[in-house]
C-alpha cells in the first residue's frame, strides 16, 4: 500500500505531530499532488492557536506547489505531471448569492484548504483542480509557495486599496514583502511598518526598496493614500488611521486580528474608510500570476524540512526570520 507522510494538528494549542498514512485517491473532481513545498502562512498560527474555525484533526497548510499524479473521473484541463499551486479557497458551493455575483470569497459554503480539508504539510495531497493554478514556469518550486497566499491576499488587499501612490504596509512579513514588490513595479511609493524597534526588519525593507522604514508606532514622513495592515493587531487600525489623508483607506487583510480599540470619530471622519479582506477569488489569481510575469517579484525564503514543521511555525510567530518559510517533503 502506497503511504504518505503528514504532519497533523490534533487540536488547538499541541505540537504537529508527524504520522504516515495511506495516500488517499482522488475524488471525481479532485487531483493528487506530490508536494513539493508548502509555504507557513501567518493564518496556519492562528489556527495552530485556535484562533479561526476549522476542523481537527487537520493537516495545515494552503501555500502548496507540486505536480499532479493522477486526477479524478471528472476533472478537465490538468493532466499527470502538471505542475499546480493550492491556494486557502478550496471549494465554493456555486450556488449561493455570492457565488452567483462574482463574489466566491464570500460563499456561505466555502471549503478552505488545510482547515477545514487537509492542506500540503505533506508527502502528497488532494485538491479540487477547479481551485488550482498554473505556476509560472520561471518561478521554482519554493519561491512559488508564498505567493499562494502571502502574494494572493496581498494582491487582493493592493486592489480594495484604490489607484493611490503612496501607501503604508503595516507588518513586514511574508505578504508585504511581496506586495511591496509588486507596488514598486507598479511605480508607488511604499512606506513599511514594523514591530517599534526592528532594525533588522525596517533594514530588510529598505534592501527591497520601500521609501521609508520605521516603527508602527511612528508616524510617515507624507500622510498615505491607503494603509494595508498584516499583523494581526487591532490597535494599529487607528495608528493607521491617523497616518492616511483625507479619503484614504486602511486595509485590513488578515483572516485574524485582535480587537480594534476605540477611536475618535474625527480620524475617521474626510472620507477615510476601513476595509476588510475576505479570502480570495480564482480571478484574483489568474489577475496575479498575470501582473507578476512581467515583474521581478522574488520571495524571500527560509526552507526547513517537513518534519521541522513546528520550527517553521515557531520561526514565523517570533518574526525570526526575514520574507517565508516553506516546507519541503
Amino acid at each position: 500500500m502506497q503511504q504518505r507522510h503528514v504532519m497533523r494538528l490534533a487540536r488547538p494549542g499541541v505540537p504537529l505531530e508527524p504520522c504516515d498514512e495511506a495516500l488517499p485517491a482522488p475524488g471525481p473532481h479532485q487531483v493528487l499532488i506530490a508536494v513539493a513545498a508548502c509555504g507557513v502562512c501567518r493564518t496556519d498560527l492562528h489556527l495552530c492557536d485556535g484562533d479561526i474555525p476549522a476542523r481537527y484533526p487537520i493537516i495545515p497548510g494552503h501555500e502548496i506547489v507540486g505536480r499532479i499524479m493522477s486526477v479524478g473521473g471528472e476533472v478537465s484541463g490538468l493532466a499527470p505531471g502538471d505542475r499546480v499551486g493550492v491556494p486557502w479557497l478550496g471549494g465554493t458551493c456555486g450556488q449561493c448569492g455570492f457565488c452567483r455575483s462574482g463574489r466566491e470569497n464570500l460563499c456561505d459554503a466555502p471549503s478552505f484548504t488545510g482547515c477545514t480539508v487537509d492542506g500540503g504539510y505533506a508527502s502528497h495531497c488532494l485538491a479540487d483542480a477547479r481551485y488550482c493554478f498554473a505556476i509560472p514556469p520561471e518561478i521554482d518550486d519554493v519561491a512559488a509557495a508564498p505567493l499562494l497566499c502571502a502574494g494572493l491576499i496581498g494582491w487582493r488587499a493592493l486592489r480594495l486599496a484604490g489607484q493611490g501612490r503612496r501607501i503604508g504596509l503595516y507588518g513586514f512579513g511574508a505578504a508585504a514583502h511581496l506586495l511591496a514588490q509588486v507596488a514598486l513595479a507598479q511605480g508607488r511609493e511604499v512606506h513599511a511598518f514594523t514591530r517599534p524597534g526592528d532594525a533588522r526588519g525596517q533594514a530588510f525593507a529598505r534592501a527591497l526598496g520601500c521609501h521609508w522604514a520605521g516603527g508602527s508606532d511612528e508616524a510617515p514622513p507624507a500622510p498615505l493614500d491607503a494603509a494595508l495592515i498584516f499583523a494581526p493587531v487591532g490597535a494599529l487600525v487607528p495608528l493607521a488611521l491617523k497616518a492616511v489623508a483625507k479619503g484614504g483607506r486602511v486595509v485590513c487583510a488578515g483572516i485574524h486580528m485582535t480587537d480594534i480599540p476605540a477611536f475618535p470619530y474625527a480620524d475617521l471622519w474626510g472620507e477615510r474608510s476601513i476595509l476588510s479582506v475576505a479570502n480570495l477569488t480564482r480571478d484574483d489569481g489568474l489577475t496575479f500570476f498575470a501582473a507578476i510575469a512581467a515583474m521581478r517579484v522574488k520571495a524571500v525564503t527560509h526552507v526547513f524540512p517537513l518534519d521541522e514543521a513546528n520550527a517553521a511555525i515557531a520561526a514565523v510567530r517570533d518574526g525570526a526570520i526575514d520574507g517565508a518559510a516553506v516546507l519541503v517533503p
